[in-house]
């Protein structure tokens, strides 16, 4: 199982200083948690995509290949691609790029963003969302599966003869995870092509997720990938951490209370009951991590949202601390030792490689 940490890269206020980092700190202190990732044991950074203020990261690709360049292990990936308002041909062309700069160590996740003026500023219409996502990732897959692409279709011009390079590295496409809040059309497109599928898991009620996850495990055995249980899954979640429970609530409640998204609110302690929103003791969080298998069932990967609301760089590497030395390695002992040995282990591109070298060239899935 991998676990890690994702970001949004937004830049917020820090409410208990008044203080406002610049864009440049903001990028500086995302590729110092990257680093910081590494050093701890993790496995996986993930950066979001946005073109809006308060948040940075507009261009994935150049960071992590900055990351790529200064790290040995660290896996790189998104959270997410903008599948609806970038050009499959552009994102087929930059992902195989950073993979051969990454030695393999990248994989995506596609989604449609949170920020619905996006879709104009990129010459599409937000009414088309999902049927952009579903037409673009088509194209995406064959841009890296087909050496030569002859392609019509409804939201962009044909190509004809065409070629994206570089090639995927070894002849093997980044994995793809398929990231979703809240579309049951987009863990069906997952369940489809036999992808991965990342229930966001910050906002909503663990009933929302069991419902999204049980219905791409169910439709990922109906299109004949394995059985339910062999299906894909990565989570989401955030934490806030101290040894002492209650100096976490006591640091963390002013950031929680005037965070962009959920601040002025329900109260911390509704939040935390309502959704995975864990602040306390490592040990609490590890409980209550190991309780997601309870309505996922096992799953591959675990990414914590650690570095929002106007959190300052230190207090997110005393996070990454405490996450590195006393949470990760119980959670990773506790759900290996849970895991079936049929339920594979998270895809990396050296087992994509391997699978890819096992399997006959007429008997490749779609």
């Amino acid at each position: 199982m991998q676990f890690g940490v994702f970001t949004v890269g937004d830049v917020t206020l820090d409410p208990t200083n008044g203080r406002l980092p610049s864009e440049r700190e903001r990028i500086k202190a995302m590729t110092a948690i990257a680093l910081k990732a590494e050093e701890v044991g993790l496995d996986v950074f993930a950066t979001g995509e946005h073109h809006n203020p308060p948040f940075v990261p507009s261009s994935p690709t150049t960071m992590l290949g900055w990351i790529a360049a200064r790290t040995e292990r660290l896996l790189l990936s998104t959270s997410t691609t903008l599948i609806t308002t970038n050009d499959p041909v552009k994102i087929a062309e930059d992902y195989a790029m950073l993979q051969h700069l990454a030695d393999g160590r990248v994989d995506l996740m596609m989604g449609r963003g949170n920020t619905g003026p996006v879709y104009p500023w990129f010459g599409q219409d937000i009414r088309n969302g999902i049927p952009l996502a579903i037409e673009n990732y088509d194209l995406l897959r064959r841009l890296w599966r087909e050496d030569v692409v002859d392609w019509k279709g409804r939201f962009r011009t044909p190509l004809q003869a065409f070629t994206s390079t570089p090639r995927p590295l070894d002849g093997v496409p980044p994995f793809v995870w398929h990231g979703s809040i809240r579309s049951p059309e987009i863990a069906e497109q997952a369940a489809y092509y036999g992808d991965g599928f990342f229930a966001n898991h910050i906002f909503w009620p663990k009933e929302h997720t069991q419902r999204m996850v049980g219905l791409y495990r169910e439709r990922f055995a109906h299109y004949g990938h394995g059985s339910p249980d062999q299906a894909i899954v990565g989570l989401g979640g955030q934490v806030f951490m101290r040894r002492n429970s209650q100096d976490a609530v006591r640091e963390f409640r002013p950031y929680f209370d005037n965070a962009p998204v959920y601040g002025h609110g329900p109260s911390m302690e509704e939040f935390t009951r309502e959704t995975p929103l864990t602040v306390g003791s490592p040990q609490q969080v590890i409980d209550r991590t190991l309780g997601f298998r309870e309505y996922v069932g096992d799953y591959q990967r675990q990414l914590f949202l650690i570095d929002h609301a106007g959190l300052p760089l230190k207090t997110v590497l005393e996070q990454l601390d405490l996450l590195g030395e006393e949470v990760v390695p119980v959670l990773r002992k506790e759900f290996d030792s849970m895991r079936p040995a049929h339920v594979p282990e998270a895809p990396t591109h050296a087992s994509l490689l391997a699978a890819r070298d096992a399997t006959p060239a007429d008997g490749e899935q779609r």
